[in-house]
């Protein structure tokens, strides 16, 4: 990584995030449920339509200056997908593309899954927002929505790829490591 390229993670409290493609039938409820079972409904200038970020989720923005990686958006996606699926190779999860759907997916029980939504916007060259890795999280509350907008597949976590507890620690250190390759 160079110089000014920063790695920020975080663990939200349950918030659902609505990006700027994000479609009103993609919730199943009104707001005012979300509110009533405590999760927070936020406006947000990403990318995507809706997604949902919790505890036990690993939520990753990385800050680089794009200048520096080639000014190019669909590259950058494509660099955050490989960090996401280098990341699933050191747990042993098979990560993969499911294009046109932006983000990483696994295969559970003859089935794709998404595990790492990615949601991004560009100022200046500089990239905002990032991925969310489904870790050890609670997943229920992605029944609520219609995540990111796919109606025909689900999501999944890294404790549920490998059958191991995977926390958001032990996925971070394998976060950084992968992006320090890039």
């Amino acid at each position: 990584m160079g110089g000014e390229d920063t790695l920020i993670f975080v663990e939200h409290e349950p918030v659902l995030t609505l990006g700027a493609g994000f479609h009103e039938s993609n919730l199943l409820h009104p707001v005012s449920e979300y509110e009533r079972l405590g999760i927070e409904v936020l406006r947000t200038d990403r990318g995507g339509d809706v997604t949902y970020h919790g505890p036990g989720q690993l939520v990753i923005y990385p800050i680089f200056d794009l200048k520096r990686h080639g000014q190019d958006l669909h590259k950058w996606l494509r660099c955050l997908e490989q960090v996401v699926i280098e990341t699933l190779a050191t747990l042993e999860v098979n990560g993969r593309l499911f294009p046109p759907n932006t983000g990483v997916w696994v295969e559970i029980e003859c089935e794709l899954k998404k595990i790492a939504a990615i949601g991004i916007k560009v100022s200046k060259w500089v990239s905002l927002h990032g991925i969310a890795l489904n870790c050890d999280n609670d997943l229920s509350a992605f029944d609520l929505i219609v995540p990111c907008g796919i109606h025909d597949h689900g999501v999944t976590s890294l404790s549920l790829a490998t059958g191991k507890n995977i926390s958001v620690d032990q996925a971070k250190v394998q976060v950084e490591i992968a992006f320090r390759r890039f």
